[in-house]
């Protein structure tokens, strides 16, 4: 596995240290839970998701996914196209051209979901759900007031989002309008811009949450897809402070140095 930031290497290894209970949360700079809370949870709280949520190191995905077999003739060419630093079609490091580690653009949705879901909050108000994520430090608005998504949206690295109540404890996410620059994963697998994603966020009971994600995107994949199915998510403390991760374009630019810098050495 190649993690192209320091500061991702360092949160991964904290992330992974065992024994941390919600006891041990420091008054700065959390990583993350490193396994689900002990004790009872209690039922879960009729539509609401608010809180600070860890998928811990389920939600790290750094070989990304192998779906080489749903592509299309088009999502092949664009797959193709991409040299990615993990994953199936792993490629030598000078030519890597991930756009999030080589040149610091964001992650974009969904990978911010697909790839790094470290810690995230949730924050409802009357008419949004707010996801607030670590990683990046990007925050993204899911309008719950009975809006459309745009029919022909000029795309957005995050897109644009909708949300309803399938019934007390399952809230239903459609995206539309996604930046096709971005790719799904640190396995270079792409996306087109008429891509939709749904989320399915479950509040199994206090202290978990369930999210699935699927894809379905004709232009790229022969049929939808699910990368992610039931993922647990652990509630974190209220009073949890997270660290901060933010991919810059001064560590982007010392990335393309290394790899400059060992190709010369071949």
């Amino acid at each position: 596995m190649r993690l192209h930031f320091s500061v991702f290497i360092i949160a991964s290894v904290t992330l992974l240290v065992p024994d941390r209970t919600h006891a041990q949360m420091k008054p700065w700079n959390n990583a993350g839970l490193s396994g689900p809370p002990k004790g009872p949870s209690g039922p879960a709280p009729r539509r609401d998701l608010s809180g600070i949520w860890d998928a811990g190191a389920g939600g790290i995905q750094p070989t990304g996914y192998d779906v080489a077999a749903l592509f299309t003739p088009l999502g092949e060419k664009m797959a193709k196209a991409n040299k990615p630093g993990n994953g199936p079609r792993i490629a030598d490091v000078s030519e890597d051209n991930d756009p999030l580690s080589t040149v610091g653009d964001p992650a974009g949705f969904p990978r911010i979901l697909l790839y790094e879901l470290r810690p995230f909050q949730i924050v409802q108000t009357a008419n949004q759900v707010l996801m607030l994520y670590m990683f990046e430090k990007r925050w993204r608005v899911i309008w719950t007031d009975g809006r459309e998504l745009p029919k022909d949206p000029d795309p957005r690295w995050y897109g644009y989002s909708v949300g309803r109540w399938e019934d007390d404890y399952t809230l239903v996410v459609q995206s539309f309008g996604l930046d096709d620059r971005t790719w799904l994963d640190n396995a270079g697998n792409p996306h087109s811009a008429s891509m939709r994603v749904e989320e399915r966020y479950h509040r199994v009971d206090g202290e978990t949450l369930a999210l699935t994600v699927t894809l379905e995107d004709p232009l790229i994949y022969t049929k939808p897809w699910t990368p992610l199915n039931k993922l647990p998510i652990r509630l974190m403390p209220n009073d949890t402070d997270l660290m901060e991760m933010v991919p810059s374009a001064s560590e982007a630019l010392a990335y393309r140095k290394e790899i400059a810098s060992q190709a010369k050495t071949k």
